[in-house]
């Protein structure tokens, strides 16, 4: 695995466990949502810069997008899509 699909990896895995949506996390991170769905799937040669609105719109360290990778891992659940239900 490059490290662009590490980062993808990475971004998505985070994404997942907070429970953002990507566009939600395009908008918290000043990024377009097709872009991050970019980055998720490794195609994009994200800059430093991009790297740190990424995290911070995570609440993680920039360093927690480079974490290595288990080649058996499965790929990260996809968030239940939809709306959220409106509270009562």
């Amino acid at each position: 695995m490059d490290v662009r699909q590490t980062i993808g990896w990475n971004v998505r895995r985070l994404r997942v466990a907070k429970g953002l949506s990507q566009e939600r996390l395009a908008l918290e991170a000043s990024l377009d949502r097709s872009y991050v769905g970019r980055v998720e799937r490794g195609l994009e040669n994200v800059t430093v810069s991009t790297l740190e609105a990424l995290a911070n719109a995570m609440g993680v360290h920039v360093s927690a997008l480079f974490d290595e990778v288990d080649p058996k891992a499965s790929k990260p659940e996809p968030l239940r899509s939809g709306r959220k239900p409106k509270p009562a």
